[in-house]
């Protein structure tokens, strides 16, 4: 059955709207991201606005006009346009080459490099930076809080006593003057002390409250200072460099192993070189505030780097960073075993670095009593390691063991106290 043409005739300009649209649809969904082409294959060496490996790219259309044929093939294939001999491109060999050597060719089509070039023009220059306000918190060392002076507490308690003293002393004199007037006889002067120990004498049983409450007082802080000998929770030292671990383990969210590398697989977690510090900074000369640029300075003078002259200097300075972490001779610990085998996370024993730590501070007081208490209160799962298998195959296997078992699962859980955690020779040599 044909249909007839005054039928068809009015859908036809609604056919090719639609038509069209999807190919301009398709078109435009297939133009290259500038800025993901960007990162993937030019980020590593160049900025847009600031030299790295290779010099900043803004204004690169600029530079090459009337060469943008040879800006492409550069782009592709550096090594046959250094053949050519180009002045522009001799010019800019005889100042990076030394640097970083020839730029590595990038396998790029033409529209590629195009929407590379297009997204460097449209990528506006940072804003100008605010200096910080005084008093003002930086982005690399937190302000601490000042507690009461132990200056002023003295200072209020001899006022206080100077008050008590003078009253004492108008209250004598009033009644020297009411029992002038009265016609009696003036009793003898009586010292303070004497007046104290009339006073204790009569109320035997307020001064027994009082002198047992300040022996209390005394042994309680003794047996409080005696306790915290070796103990150095809070523990927070200036360090030569002020690392900022709130900015880098939780705003950057950068690994603590990615730093602190041996911590899965060594007793201790190791202190990163500043070579590791280089990874990123050898991009990253500027920090959010005037102080953090100061600091980046600090591994820059420790690795011997010229961010000028973008090259090391081969003068090395070591960083006497300060151990906040100190454990007993005594007392054996290994990050490997919480970390691999428990599979911890780093804030349960060293605080939450990731939200509200600058530079290393010691969270936990580590002492004995903490670690029994973790590993009385920390449940494990039989089935995380080979070894935790194996011993659940032991316990499995003969009557004693299954009761055992049995008897610690009755609150649902193995805890590490349970599979030998309170072991003394566990964590003494």
């Amino acid at each position: 059955m044909m249909h007839h043409p005054s039928r068809v005739l009015p859908y036809i300009p609604t056919v090719f709207i639609l038509f069209f649209s999807v190919m301009l649809t398709g078109s435009l969904s297939a133009q290259p991201d500038g800025e993901k082409i960007f990162r993937g294959y030019c980020a590593s060496c160049h900025q847009v606005h600031k030299d790295m490996t290779g010099p900043a790219l803004a204004g690169t259309r600029e530079r090459w006009e009337g060469r943008e044929e040879l800006l492409y093939q550069w782009i592709v294939n550096p090594a046959a346009v250094k053949e050519k001999n180009d002045p522009y491109v001799n010019e800019l060999l005889a100042k990076w080459e030394p640097r970083a050597g020839l730029m590595t060719a990038q396998p790029l089509t033409t529209e590629e490099i195009t929407a590379v070039l297009d997204y460097i023009d449209a990528t506006p220059p940072p804003a100008p930076k605010v200096a910080d306000a005084p008093g003002a918190v930086g982005d690399d060392r937190a302000a601490a809080d000042d507690g009461i002076p132990v200056f002023f507490l003295a200072l209020i308690g001899l006022l206080l006593l100077i008050i008590i003293l003078s009253l004492s002393s108008v209250r004598r004199a009033l009644s020297g003057a009411v029992k002038e007037r009265d016609g009696k006889e003036e009793e003898e002067s009586v010292s303070y002390m004497s007046e104290l120990r009339a006073w204790m004498w009569k109320n035997k049983v307020v001064t027994s409250l009082i002198v047992i409450f300040f022996i209390v007082m005394g042994a309680v802080d003794v047996w409080d200072r005696l306790m915290a000998v070796g103990v150095f929770e809070g523990y927070e030292p200036e360090q030569p460099i002020a690392f900022n671990h709130t900015l880098h383990a939780g705003e950057l969210e950068i690994d603590c192993q990615y730093c602190h590398s041996s911590a899965a697989d060594s007793k201790h977690a190791g202190i990163p070189s500043a070579n590791v510090c280089m990874n990123c900074h050898v991009a990253i000369d500027e920090g959010r505030s005037e102080e953090g640029t100061r600091e980046i300075a600090k591994i820059y003078h420790a690795v011997g780097w010229d961010k000028d002259e973008r090259m090391y200097t081969g003068e090395e300075h070591p960083i006497a960073w300060v151990k906040v972490h100190n454990l007993p001779d005594h007392a054996f610990f290994s990050h490997a075993q919480h970390v691999s085998v428990a599979g911890l996370e780093c804030q349960t024993c060293h605080g939450p670095v990731d939200e509200e730590y600058t530079v290393g501070k010691q969270f936990a007081p580590l002492t004995m009593g903490w670690c029994i208490d973790c590993h009385n209160n920390s449940a494990i799962d039989l089935n995380s390691s080979e070894y935790y298998a194996e011993m659940h195959r032991r316990f499995v296997e003969d009557e004693r063991g299954r009761e055992m078992l049995k008897k610690y699962l009755e609150d649902g859980s193995v805890s590490v106290a349970e599979m030998g955690g309170w072991e003394c020779a566990k964590c003494h040599y």
